[in-house]
């Protein structure tokens, strides 16, 4: 299984709480959507000074990633994250489980 963790911050004009809710009312939605996602996790950073959340995401394979981000509706889901965020670093994971 493919895992992407993708790093956000938010827009300096952003409330914390403002991104929250976009990020978990608005965006989340949207993500859920992407075709052959397997499993979203987004993470809320408590007290954090350049990021503000974590998002895990799993499909298959990278090949599945770059196909549901080549969609229309991937390229919406990016660019809606681009308009809401000041940075986004994402990260392409080998997980190693140790519990669980």
């Amino acid at each position: 299984m493919f895992k992407a963790i993708i790093l956000l911050a938010r827009r300096t004009d952003m409330s914390a709480a403002e991104f929250r809710s976009w990020w978990l009312e608005e965006h989340a939605p949207l993500a859920a959507q992407l075709p052959g996602v397997r499993r979203i996790v987004f993470n809320v950073v408590a007290d954090a000074d350049d990021v503000d959340g974590v998002s895990e995401l799993w499909f298959d394979s990278r090949e599945d990633f770059d196909a549901a981000y080549a969609t229309e509706l991937g390229r919406h889901v990016a660019a809606d994250s681009m308009a809401h965020v000041r940075s986004r670093t994402r990260m392409f994971v080998v997980e190693h489980p140790v519990v669980g």
